[in-house]
């Protein structure tokens, strides 16, 4: 069963940018469409969501000003992926997704 990637950005005011993500385990095998979707009506404006509600990591640049600069971070895609789950997190931990049919 493949894990599952989920890529995100933080992106300043200044339109600069960057990258992350983390791999999740995905023992009940839920499928992108579904997930994507999923994770697609929690963000704001179909976008934003805020890092560290989610409990991910926060992505700021080292130049981050919280005056100027937004606290959203973007959300990228997801897909299938073959790496290594370094902290073991499950896809469950993130969203509750009994909503769409998984127990």
């Amino acid at each position: 069963m493949p894990n599952i990637k989920f890529n995100y950005l933080y992106r300043d005011s200044a339109n600069y940018k960057k990258f992350g993500y983390v791999i999740f385990s995905n023992p009940d095998n839920i499928k992108l469409a579904e997930l994507e979707s999923l994770i697609r009506s929690k963000l704001i404006d179909d976008t934003w969501f805020y890092a560290d509600e989610w409990k991910l990591p926060e992505l700021f640049l080292d130049s981050y000003d919280f005056k100027v600069d937004p606290t959203w971070h973007e959300f990228e895609s997801v897909g299938f992926n073959e790496e290594l789950v370094i902290n073991f997190r499950a896809l469950a931990n993130l969203f509750d997704y009994k909503s769409i049919g998984y127990k």
